[in-house]
């Protein structure tokens, strides 16, 4: 369990950027999705409190697997060890920009007769 690799994923949620880490990630059965399980907070041992990590901790508490569409993926890293998750907000003029809409499998051809 010591080699067990850490994924720093970087993703958007509306107006903000997310920063988690997590133990496992896969690309999910539900098409277009991606699975993110074993998120990894830092201790509360330290002094000092991060809002932005503590606002992320309380919003994923309790969350057994979290689907993030692949859209809104930014990143996926495999780091040495978790760092500090953090949310931080868009750039300003970054958040009324949208993707392009995915319409998809592409439709099944018929033969010709």
């Amino acid at each position: 369990m010591a080699n067990e690799p850490v994924y720093k994923v970087i993703f958007q949620n509306g107006s903000q950027v997310f920063e988690v880490f997590a133990r496992q990630i896969y690309q999910s059965d539900m098409w277009g999705f991606i699975e993110v399980e074993e998120f990894v907070f830092g201790e509360r041992s330290q002094i000092l409190v991060d809002p932005s990590e503590e606002k992320l901790k309380n919003e994923f508490s309790g969350v057994k697997r979290s689907y993030i569409p692949i859209q809104a993926v930014i990143r996926i890293d495999e780091v040495e060890k978790e760092g500090s998750s953090k949310v931080s907000a868009l750039a300003s003029g970054e958040d009324n920009v949208a993707s392009f809409p995915f319409a998809g499998m592409p439709p099944e051809q018929k033969e010709s007769d």
